[in-house]
């Protein structure tokens, strides 16, 4: 499918929204180390949900939802100052670009000129190389309702070809719903790929293992990875398989199976090919934490989720509370097009082109189970 019919889907599906009235405050947040003073924003609804963002990354530090009986808990992973970010590559709730997931080899080749990426994951370019979209500072400018921000990624930057403006809106409703609408053009044909890659743990940031959440996922097939994590190109049925959410399944039911997709990626870490009834906003995915009653819903413009299960996580981080992040204390729900599309023609493309206009939207929608 190319890539045009999604990129003219992004603002489909935010009609009907009530009305908003999120408030938004500013915060110092630390320094780069050449001094340059790094922001906190934050987001406030009615209710009393509250989302914090800092302009280094574009990074979700913090988003504080309430439990079934109203008590207040940060469900993502998370530092306490620009520091630690600084120091550490996990991605914790930062913006992912040029391309995020994987893209085999480092290379692809476009207009019949082969591109050169750097290798950060093995042989593979990951989330944009080393230097992507969550270690640049964007601009920020509070808008009604919440945060844009917007970074110019240049001509060749980790070996992509084009000037690529690019800008992130994160905006918080009365309805308890984050949503985030990305958008970017280009002057020379090029590949994009945005997404979030926010670790969720609707126990509470800290709070132990995901594996007793209970996950579904609207998709019949998922792109099964070769030994290097890169898509072998098959569309693969879930069913009969331990990626088979499309009913409700505890995290941890299957994980420790003897599967080779799971032994590759150390657990899950595979992207998910969304049964899409058409263009426009749709629900993807929800969680459920059955002793908080939390629940997310994720819903996008997206063809593709890439489920990650916190594989390697070790404990070598240390939160913004203070406990260690260990092994599958979080997971990831990152809406994205497939891995390695640039090197796989069959793929939804994610090619861009002077004078289109990408633009998707994904939100994560908050409430309770009682």
């Amino acid at each position: 499918m190319p890539f045009g019919k999604w990129a003219a889907i992004g603002a489909l599906g935010v009609l009907g929204l009530t009305s908003q009235a999120a408030s938004i405050k500013k915060q110092p947040f630390g320094k780069m180390q050449e001094g340059k003073q790094v922001e906190l924003y934050t987001l406030t609804n009615s209710k009393g949900i509250e989302v914090a963002i800092t302009n280094y990354g574009g990074t979700i530090v913090s988003l504080k939802v309430p439990d079934r009986t109203g008590k207040m808990g940060d469900v993502v992973l998370g530092f306490g100052s620009v520091k630690s970010y600084l120091q550490n590559t996990a991605y914790l709730g930062a913006l992912i670009g040029r391309y995020g997931n994987r893209i085999g080899n480092g290379k692809f080749t476009l207009n019949g000129v082969e591109y050169k990426l750097p290798q950060n994951n093995g042989q593979a370019t990951l989330h944009g190389g080393p230097n992507g979209f969550d270690k640049v500072m964007w601009t920020a400018k509070e808008v009604p309702n919440g945060l844009e921000l917007t970074y110019l990624s240049k001509d060749g930057e980790e070996g992509f070809p084009g000037n690529l403006p690019v800008k992130v809106v994160y905006t918080l409703s009365d309805d308890n719903e984050l949503k985030i609408d990305y958008s970017a053009t280009t002057d020379k044909d090029t590949v994009v790929n945005l997404t979030n890659h926010a670790y969720f743990n609707l126990a509470g940031e800290g709070q132990g293992e995901i594996l007793g959440h209970v996950l579904t996922i609207h998709a019949d097939r998922f792109t099964p990875t070769d030994a290097g994590q890169i898509p072998t190109g098959e569309l693969k049925p879930v069913e009969g398989t331990p990626f088979d959410f499309r009913k409700p399944q505890a995290i941890g039911a299957r994980i420790g199976e003897q599967d080779e997709q799971l032994a590759r990626g150390s657990g899950y870490d595979h992207n998910f090919v969304l049964n899409r009834k058409g263009v426009g906003m749709e629900l993807a995915a929800r969680v459920v934490e059955p002793q908080s009653g939390r629940v997310l819903e994720v819903l996008t413009t997206e063809p593709g989720i890439q489920f990650y299960s916190g594989n390697f996580l070790d404990g070598t981080l240390q939160g913004k509370s203070g406990k260690a992040y260990q092994q599958r204390y979080g997971f990831c729900l990152e809406t994205q097009h497939y891995p390695d599309s640039p090197n796989k023609p069959a793929f939804p493309s994610t090619e861009l082109k002077p004078g289109q206009h990408y633009h998707t939207t994904t939100i994560y929608k908050f409430s309770v189970q009682k």
